[in-house]
């Protein structure tokens, strides 16, 4: 496997939070497990340590993020400021191709949490936001949404409670309203509120179930990587 394809499974396991805090990513032990080089995976996990996703500490290695809820206002302040920038500009410039893209994502979304598939709807609520980013089009503002949201995917996933979900889904459905009517301030008003709301579904955890260990977490996340992959290659 090369460095992309192992970049994309770590990136999806750390944004998914399928990791508690503190664990430590060793290198010997990811070798092993992706069947590469130490020193391909230390080039992969010095990239996450640059996008923020993991914490890299001098002479100890590489760990897990711990979310820390006390700094989660000043994460969903500097989102609010970027994306209802990212709202206003794209209130003005969206293209038919891009609002019939973001109505498919979002009836996806409510397909998912209709079903009851959790899963999904985490996968797909985060890259809501992924994809306004990408529809501005300015690789600087994408590469800093791309931070600030993974940081608040890593809250959200061990903060917010399930009850949240349909309130998001319906959120994210008034913002692509606005949005696709060129509305320019209902747009920044439905964003802004949106991330507010989320940040205050945020609750401390009282305890923790022990969950799966970093090679089960992996091989799931590996088999998903391949199945896509062959999906790939076949279309």
């Amino acid at each position: 496997m090369n460095e992309q394809g192992i970049h994309t499974i770590l990136t999806s396991v750390l944004r998914g939070g399928r990791l508690p805090g503190g664990v430590k990513l060793g290198e010997h032990r990811l070798a092993e497990i992706f069947g590469v080089s130490r020193e391909r995976i230390r080039k992969v996990l010095h990239r996450l340590g640059h996008e923020r996703l993991l914490d890299i500490v001098r002479n100890r290695g590489a760990f897990t993020v711990e979310p820390d809820l006390r700094e989660s206002h000043m994460v969903y302040e500097a989102r609010r400021i970027l994306e209802s920038g990212m709202a206003a500009h794209l209130a003005d410039n969206l293209t038919d191709a891009q609002i019939a893209r973001l109505r498919e994502h979002v009836d996806a979304e409510a397909k998912a949490l209709r079903l009851g598939d959790q899963a999904t709807w985490q996968r797909l609520s985060a890259e809501f936001h992924f994809l306004l980013a990408e529809m501005t089009g300015n690789p600087l503002v994408q590469r800093q949404a791309h931070e600030l949201i993974s940081r608040t995917l890593m809250l959200v996933k061990r903060y917010e409670t399930t009850a949240g979900s349909a309130c998001g889904c319906e959120e994210h459905r008034a913002i692509f309203r606005a949005l696709a009517a060129q509305e320019r301030g209902k747009a920044v008003k439905a964003m802004t509120a949106h991330l507010s709301l989320v940040e205050t579904r945020l609750r401390p955890t009282i305890c923790e179930e022990i969950g799966p260990s970093l090679e089960d977490v992996l091989a799931d996340e590996i088999a998903v990587f391949a199945t896509s992959q062959e999906f790939a290659a076949a279309s």
